[in-house]
């Protein structure tokens, strides 16, 4: 593992359980040399990271997973090498956050016109950290505690996912915004999870359109999808990465996976590393 990365992971600035310390330190324990932080639609969690990761001799690659909607689902993108502390793209990532809120308030309409007695007010007041920003993932917990479901999965499955009774898709940035978006700040822009979309056509149309890599290696990926998406990245000249998204514990269990469970060589952190250099030369 010493020649390992995860790099898909979130903290509490986002939709994770952790603080960003705490992520560094399960990396350092799972033997990673490398681990992005790549909360959704911020970077407030990087420069805790960084300094924690000091002390532990783990690299922090300063990430980001960037919200879009293409063809009617959520698509995301990841950045990596971000500028981090440049203000023009936290900028850019409010903007995104603030649609990130319109999505939770239409999300909370539809729950409530379903019958079901939950407050947008009540689910943030259940997050706290770094920065407030609320995902799906804190409605799917005020909703067991509600008791209208018993774990995070039905959440989805039932109210939240695509196809969920409560589903819903405010007009976002598309996923070539996204890729532009990150590839314009001097980052390398990776399409998260591909396997998640049910729609190969449009994974093939982002890469065409400037993906610089794809992530292979997902919990979400089965097998064959894997095999795919490296042939893929082999044909199209993509770097190929992989994470875990780990997103802490919901309950006793690592939400999607634990970390480090998912992994990139240290190989494909250099490719990544040089695209960036280049980008920013």
């Amino acid at each position: 593992m010493e020649h390992m990365a995860d790099l898909h992971t979130h903290t509490r600035a986002s939709d994770g359980t952790c603080e960003p310390a705490e992520n560094v330190r399960l990396a350092k324990e799972a033997g990673l040399a490398a681990l992005a932080i790549t909360d959704h639609d911020t970077v407030a969690g990087i420069p805790e990271a960084i300094e924690a990761a000091h002390a532990l001799g783990v690299e922090i690659i300063p990430g980001v997973e960037v919200s879009s909607v293409g063809k009617g689902q959520d698509i995301h993108v990841l950045g990596y090498f971000v500028p981090y502390e440049d203000p023009a793209f936290e900028e850019r990532l409010f903007r995104l956050r603030e649609t990130r809120h319109e999505r939770n308030q239409l999300l909370i309409e539809r729950l409530q016109e379903l019958g079901i007695d939950i407050s947008l007010e009540k689910v943030y007041q259940r997050k706290q950290g770094t920065d407030k920003n609320i995902g799906r993932p804190h409605i799917a917990e005020e909703l067991m505690e509600l008791g209208v479901v018993s774990t995070i999965a039905e959440a989805f499955d039932k109210y939240l996912g695509k196809g969920g009774a409560a589903y819903v898709n405010p007009p976002r940035i598309t996923p070539q915004e996204a890729i532009t978006l990150i590839k314009e700040a001097g980052g390398v822009a990776v399409l998260a999870h591909p396997g998640l979309y049910d729609d190969e056509e449009l994974v093939q149309e982002l890469i065409v359109f400037g993906l610089d890599g794809i992530e292979v290696n997902h919990p979400d990926n089965d097998e064959v999808q894997k095999m795919r998406y490296s042939k893929w990245a082999a044909q199209y000249g993509l770097v190929v990465t992989g994470g875990s998204d780990f997103h802490g514990w919901r309950g006793e269990e690592p939400f999607h996976a634990m970390l480090g469970s998912h992994t990139a060589e240290m190989d494909a952190v250099e490719q990544l590393r040089a695209i960036a250099a280049k980008r920013k030369a």
